[in-house]
């Protein structure tokens, strides 16, 4: 026999899990009566893709193969098993530059910065390929001065499609542009937009500036770099490079492209000798790190110098060491053809700009601080003529 007061307990439990619906007007009783019977919706028909789209899903089709995922690797010892692990540093985008497997790309994606100031280049990196395979690479050559490095990807030979070269010389504000890339990781993505203006002046990064950029407004955020920026016939017209960001955040739509005319100049020498060769001087300078040990801050510290080169000749003097041991130091370089000397790195990337241009040039000029004076010390860059009867070549200043 069931008891009274459970016959309650049961009706109340009951009633909590079906409460009395409310009334249902017949509006919405029509609406209940739909949603019983719902099924996916007509399609409705399609419209014509205008000439403009057709040409852009074509030339991002064509050169989708080409753009490769770079990932950059440094090997670091772990402090308790001593194993060496490969740590991913940063990423970006890289394309094919011809067919035995040479990848162009940012210098900045393959190093290490701190602070803004390069520390080193990368010990590996990784290339993806638009199949979604990963291959070894290896950094062959790199320019300070244009931001450009060049990765060998021991990929297979059909993937590598180079892509379309064309020139930037002839490049007009209002062209419409497709860029290509990985931001935030994410492959292989295309914004569109147009050339917003030429001849832009960026910085490298290394106290130097590459000339005549492609302004943009196609969207280019981190990962971006090292991309193809493309113009609407699918050619080449330079590597999107830098972002306006604010601080903090991400691009506020205004990027940088290296020009393909300057690409065209600069990676050909980075593949057939791994870096612009400058014209040689004969004299070292001492790390920032190491010169500031020596109470220098600005300017470059000569640390040494080769007895018959040009700055060996021109009587440029190194640091040396008294009897006790103690620093004397010698020439600090202050400024070079009339731009001033802030470190080696931005020295270098001068002396890149000048090769590139094509300057020849026999003589040039240093600003010196020598014994609390400041002076000009010419260095002659040709080739001495034999010295008569054995006799060292006199210095030219």
């Amino acid at each position: 026999m069931i008891h009274p007061a459970s016959v309650a307990l049961l009706t109340l439990s009951l009633a909590a899990q079906n409460p009395a619906k409310p009334a249902v007007s017949p509006e919405e009783a029509a609406i209940l009566r739909f949603r019983a019977h719902a099924k996916p919706r007509e399609v409705a028909p399609p419209a014509a893709l205008s000439a403009a789209e057709k040409n852009t899903i074509r030339r991002f089709r064509e050169a989708r193969p080409s753009v490769v995922f770079v990932s950059a690797l440094l090997k670091n010892r772990d402090p308790k098993t001593h194993d060496i692990q490969k740590i991913p540093t940063g990423s970006g985008t890289g394309f094919v530059w011809d067919e035995w497997g040479h990848i162009v790309t940012n210098h900045h994606v393959i190093s290490v910065e701190e602070g803004g100031k390069l520390l080193t280049d990368v010990d590996e990196v990784e290339v993806t390929f638009s199949n979604g395979k990963t291959y070894k690479g290896r950094v062959i050559g790199t320019s300070f001065a244009y931001d450009i490095a060049v990765i060998q990807a021991f990929g297979p030979p059909e993937l590598m499609l180079p892509i379309p070269i064309g020139q930037s010389s002839n490049l007009r504000v209002g062209q419409s542009v497709l860029a290509i890339g990985n931001p935030y990781g994410l492959d292989h993505s295309l914004t569109t937009g147009v050339i917003s203006a030429l001849g832009r002046k960026i910085a490298t990064g290394y106290n130097t500036w590459t000339l005549n950029s492609i302004q943009t407004d196609a969207a280019i955020n981190p990962g971006n770099s090292g991309g193809p920026l493309l113009d609407s016939g699918g050619r080449l017209i330079g590597m999107n490079t830098a972002i306006v960001a604010t601080k903090g955040e991400g691009s506020v739509g205004v990027g940088f492209a290296l020009p393909v005319d300057t690409l065209n100049q600069v990676v050909p020498t980075l593949i057939a000798k791994g870096q612009i060769e400058p014209p040689r001087m004969g004299f070292q300078v001492l790390s920032a790190f190491d010169a500031q040990q020596v109470g220098i801050a600005h300017g470059l510290v000569v640390s040494d110098v080769e007895p018959q080169s040009p700055a060996g000749r021109a009587g440029l003097r190194p640091l040396s060491r008294d009897a006790s041991g103690r620093i004397i130091l010698g020439d600090i370089l202050l400024g070079y053809q009339g731009e001033p000397l802030d470190s080696a790195g931005q020295f270098l990337a001068l002396l890149e700009v000048l090769a590139v241009k094509g300057l020849s040039m026999d003589e040039v000029v240093f600003d010196v601080l020598r014994e609390d004076k400041i002076i000009q010390v010419t260095l002659d860059l040709r080739k001495p003529k034999a010295a008569e009867k054995g006799k060292p070549p006199s210095p030219n200043i």
